[in-house]
């Protein structure tokens, strides 16, 4: 009897939780729907009231923003995605030390846009917001713009963050967390994937092989590009020895057929277009 009286309380609760869900996500596109029209309207760049808008947002325009984009993969659990994207907003706010609670708006069951208000302090620690993802939702991914202020910074970083959020849905393999600051160049690329394809090609030559070798030397490259052309900052980044940094610059050198001091900034925005688009932009490699 208490089997079946334990059984039948679990199956009940579950059922409960299920429909309280569903029905929380139903309430917040509802609460949302006149919220969701005035966000559009400032987004598009319309004549809008501020006092106004403020009131029917419930949010501050006249501070500093940080724009969100969250969303779930298309397998997660149907029935709760809203109320996981408004929990992981939360718990950024909070990491984050927001001095109010963030506008939320939600696009569908799996996808919501959110602004961080800042007040008039515009730092953020991208380590926290990093640790704050990691340590929430597993499923949730999320991509921000930069700190930006007033109506105009409310346009921005939104902006920003949906161009970021091109690029991690492209990327293979892709980040649970991606900032607009570390990936704007390639974010403002990615509006014809085809093209910068065949740029990176041109670019790396060869050397755009999805294989192990490959792989090994671009990070190499990378790395020595990034420290100044340094073997000996190289060889301590990548805990090398420094005749081994030589041979990998080397051997880059010699399968992209120029120097890798040669056209510099394309090769390092190449490099960087492959570290974070990965397979979406190498060849295969050969049987």
């Amino acid at each position: 009897m208490l089997n079946l009286s334990f059984g039948y309380i679990d199956r009940v609760t579950e059922h409960v939780i299920d429909v309280y869900q569903l029905e929380r996500d139903h309430w917040l596109l509802s609460r949302t729907a006149v919220r969701a029209a005035r966000v559009r309207d400032i987004l598009a760049g319309k004549d809008v009231d501020l006092d106004w808008a403020e009131s029917a947002l419930g949010y501050r325009i006249r501070q500093y923003h940080l724009g969100l984009v969250s969303w779930l993969p298309p397998l997660a659990e149907a029935g709760a995605g809203l109320a996981r994207l408004d929990r992981m907003t939360t718990v950024i706010a909070e990491a984050l030390g927001c001095p109010a609670r963030p506008l939320f708006v939600p696009r569908d069951e799996a996808l919501s846009w959110a602004w961080l208000p800042f007040g008039s302090h515009h730092d953020v620690s991208w380590e926290q917001l990093s640790d704050a993802i990691e340590s929430t939702d597993a499923s949730v991914h999320v991509c921000v713009g930069n700190v930006e202020p007033g109506i105009g910074g409310f346009r921005s970083t939104h902006h920003q963050a949906l161009r970021t959020q091109e690029l991690a849905t492209l990327a293979s393999p892709g980040t649970r967390f991606t900032e607009y600051s570390r990936v704007a160049p390639i974010a403002l690329m990615c509006a014809n994937v085809e093209d910068m394809r065949a740029w990176v090609w041109e670019v790396l030559g060869p050397l755009a092989v999805d294989d192990e070798n490959c792989a090994r030397l671009r990070e190499t490259v990378q790395i020595f590009l990034d420290t100044g052309c340094s073997y000996t900052a190289t060889a301590g980044a990548q805990i090398l020895h420094k005749n081994t940094v030589h041979y990998r610059i080397r051997k880059a050198e010699e399968i992209m057929g120029h120097p890798v001091q040669e056209r510099r900034i394309d090769l390092e925005v190449a490099l960087l277009a492959v570290q974070y688009l990965g397979l979406t932009l190498l060849r295969s490699a050969p049987a």
